[in-house]
């Protein structure tokens, strides 16, 4: 494969097939991403290639897959885990927290814990509770986590083989509406750094800075903006720990606006953090205050309602006048 178009689901399972062929360290690990390739098929085919010791049919028991993840990392392996929902993550988000989180601090450096959860998340799909959450905020508060999630075909692709050759435990959340996305991967293409930001389309009145499932939206709605004549930068942030804010604060000190645009509630989310640093960074730049779209602070609505709570073209386009109109 050198230059293939293909879904981000696809690009996702030929990171993983390179990674296993790559590196004999490397394991996958969840429920049913196996014998099923997963719920969203992400597995497909890679334990008939490389056998059931190297990808793993689970229990359906969080905790103890993550908890065995931290013990196969400690011995010298390569552990990606697989959630299979993002509701589903919360038993082992202790097991995260106090242990993947910590224990390199906790030792002095003197271990390393290489384990990349896999997460797909945000909703889009008319699932049912528990299957549509946006927890990425309560992962980038955590100091010793990286958290991460891609947006397109080439950046599942790259991204997540450069996830599982960190030492650093990284969160990978995958934006599940997104799947079936399909774009151009360049396998002989020199990525991007995992951290950096992107500019996925340049501007000079506004920036929307979006990440995951919301790039998709801003790019549709710098689109319906450019049609009136309002010229609007998207930066795809890529990473929400660390966040780029040297590349974030270059475009605003360009365009002089910014709205942050995500799934996930508003209040206490990745857009409050990016609120402060922008406006302590570019006080003097900035010609209106940084706004936020995001869903609403309360839990994600039964499927027929979901429409109504993510946000769409229609609220990133009312931010970005409401910005502008300053």
């Amino acid at each position: 494969m050198a230059v293939a178009k293909m879904s981000i689901a696809k690009a996702l399972n030929e990171s993983l097939r390179k990674a296993l062929e790559t590196d004999p360290k490397v394991l996958i690990m969840g429920e049913d991403v196996g014998k099923l390739g997963g719920v969203f098929r992400i597995t497909d085919g890679l334990q008939k290639d490389f056998g059931e010791e190297r990808v793993i049919d689970t229990p359906l028991a969080e905790s103890g897959i993550v908890g065995t993840a931290i013990g196969l990392a400690l011995r010298g392996y390569r552990p990606v885990v697989e959630i299979q929902f993002d509701g589903f993550v919360f038993p082992a988000y202790d097991q995260i927290v106090t242990q993947l989180a910590k224990m390199h601090a906790r030792a002095l450096g003197k271990i390393k814990l290489p384990v990349v959860v896999r997460i797909p998340y945000a909703g889009g799909i008319g699932a049912v509770e528990h299957h549509s959450e946006s927890p990425e905020a309560l992962f980038a508060h955590v100091p010793g986590l990286k958290v991460v999630s891609p947006s397109n075909a080439s950046d599942a692709y790259w991204m997540l083989q450069q996830a599982i050759l960190s030492d650093d435990p990284v969160i990978f959340f995958e934006p599940k509406r997104r799947y079936w996305d399909k774009g151009e991967v360049d396998a002989e293409a020199i990525p991007d750094a995992l951290h950096a930001a992107r500019v996925a389309r340049t501007g000079t009145d506004i920036t929307l800075a979006a990440y995951g499932p919301m790039v998709k939206v801003s790019l549709e709605a710098a689109a319906a903006a450019a049609e009136e004549g309002k010229s609007v930068e998207v930066v795809d942030l890529r990473s929400m720990s660390p966040i780029d804010f040297d590349a974030l604060q270059a475009s605003v000190e360009k365009t002089r606006r910014l709205v942050v645009v995500h799934e996930a509630p508003v209040f206490l989310g990745v857009g409050s953090e990016i609120a402060a640093r922008i406006t302590e960074r570019c006080f003097y730049h900035l010609e209106a205050p940084v706004l936020r779209v995001g869903g609403f602070h309360a839990p994600y609505p039964p499927a027929r309602l979901e429409d109504e709570y993510l946000p769409g073209l229609d609220r990133v386009l009312d931010a970005v006048d409401r910005s502008l109109a300053y």
